[in-house]
């Protein structure tokens, strides 16, 4: 029976460069999930996929127990979570090319624009999260800030080792009960537009979905 203690996985110490599989009692292929939430997704994905390892990182401490508590009550053996923040995580803790498929929905979009310093997707950020992807690994983006949407598009389209890819051939669909995250589900209720971009890592696809 899975507990807590069993899904939460405490943060890696300054210098040390962590290895995801040291976590599961078996390997597979790893997926990030930055900003889990209550881990909608992270369940659906991972009780879907038993076959990948996940990791869902969630800073906002109510969420990040309520995340770890539903997983060790659903019994997800491929599920960690960890509260963490994710710039420092990527930049300075994965190793090179272990991410699979990068998961990142509705970023803080800090819309103030004395703020905007604040926004996880910067140059840096982008460099150390590609680098941190597989050959032919996937980044999934989903937003509905049509301005930060637009800058991380950019960001992204500019990278000379990503390539845009159609939304439909992304590793993106969780499941078939999959409706969608909180705030997806919340803003399509008040009619706002969803953005979404799929980006590949150069390199022989290393995932098959």
């Amino acid at each position: 029976m899975m507990t807590v203690a069993d899904i939460v996985v405490e943060p890696p110490a300054e210098g040390e460069i962590i290895d995801p599989m040291s976590w599961f009692d078996t390997p597979g292929l790893f997926e990030l999930e930055i900003g889990c939430g209550k881990g909608g997704f992270l369940l659906s994905r991972a009780t879907t996929n038993p076959h990948i390892r996940m990791l869902g990182i969630e800073w906002a401490n109510k969420y990040f127990r309520s995340c770890a508590d539903r997983m060790a009550r659903r019994g997800v053996a491929n599920v960690r979570v960890m509260r963490a923040d994710a710039k420092e995580f990527v930049m300075r803790h994965l190793p090179p090319a272990c991410v699979t498929v990068l998961h990142l929905y509705h970023p803080d979009p800090w819309p103030k624009k004395r703020h905007h310093k604040r926004r996880l997707v910067q140059q840096p950020f982008v460099d150390a999260a590609v680098r941190a992807l597989v050959h032919g690994g996937q980044w999934l983006v989903q937003s509905d800030h049509a301005e930060y949407f637009e800058q991380i598009q950019g960001l992204l389209s500019a990278h000379a080792d990503l390539t845009e890819i159609p939304w439909e051939q992304s590793a993106a669909p969780a499941g078939d009960d999959w409706a969608g995250t909180n705030y997806e589900i919340k803003y399509a209720r008040e009619g706002r537009t969803i953005y979404r971009a799929a980006f590949a890592r150069a390199g022989d696809p290393a995932y098959d979905h």
